[in-house]
């Protein structure tokens, strides 16, 4: 579920207006960046704020893209970029559908802002994220229950770059103090879970038999 979103770029975001406001996100980018895991601090509209070398380390290859970069606005990457699925695994069910579930909640809360009606206006361009997200979504709500569609705790399938972490989950976790949440901010880390290797050397695979029907016999 990746499309060609016709929206345009998010406006600059504006820097916090008091001196020790923009003082604390300068100290928070710097604690951001002791993190081994991909870290990113986000606005209501997920437009990136701050964002650690780890976060930009897992999204590095994915193509270019005129509004849905992952370090411009991370909604608009996972809902609008073609490459999406080549880092989140299952990207429908793990990353499309619970960030849809979320952008709607915020729509309900913040119907007047601009660039969330701009999202919303290139969901519905497109036909198929227009049916997910008015008939598809609240089944799927009802159908895994609010504890799926929350973020924090949720454990999600990752494609890294990185060949020494490869194919493994994230634990998605929000970690927003209240100087950030006052700001309108919110954080989350994706806390990358170690690949499982074999035990022993592999054994080899044996060929299954097969019946009249070609069904595998264990």
């Amino acid at each position: 579920m990746a499309y060609q979103a016709g929206g345009q770029r998010s406006a600059p975001r504006p820097a916090p207006e008091s001196p020790e406001a923009q003082a604390y996100l300068q100290d928070y980018a710097t604690l951001l960046e002791s993190v081994p895991f991909p870290s990113v601090v986000f606005d209501r509209r997920w437009d990136v704020v701050l964002s650690n070398v780890a976060f930009e380390t897992l999204f590095g290859a994915v193509g270019p893209h005129p509004t849905a970069m992952p370090g411009d606005n991370f909604l608009r990457f996972v809902l609008f970029h073609p490459d999406a699925g080549t880092v989140l695994g299952d990207h429908e069910s793990s990353w499309c559908l619970p960030m849809l579930a979320h952008f709607a909640e915020a729509v309900e809360r913040h119907g007047q802002d601009g660039g969330l009606q701009s999202i919303r206006r290139d969901i519905a361009q497109e036909p198929l994220m227009e049916a997910a997200y008015r008939q598809g979504l609240p089944h799927w709500i009802r159908a895994v229950g609010p504890d799926a569609v929350e973020h924090d705790g949720s454990v999600r399938p990752l494609l890294h770059p990185d060949p020494r972490w490869g194919r493994t989950d994230c634990r998605v976790v929000d970690e927003t103090p209240k100087s950030l949440r006052d700001m309108g901010y919110t954080r989350m880390t994706l806390v990358l879970r170690e690949t499982r290797r074999p035990a022993g050397p592999p054994r080899r695979a044996h060929r299954p038999r097969r019946t009249a029907a070609h069904l595998r016999v264990v």
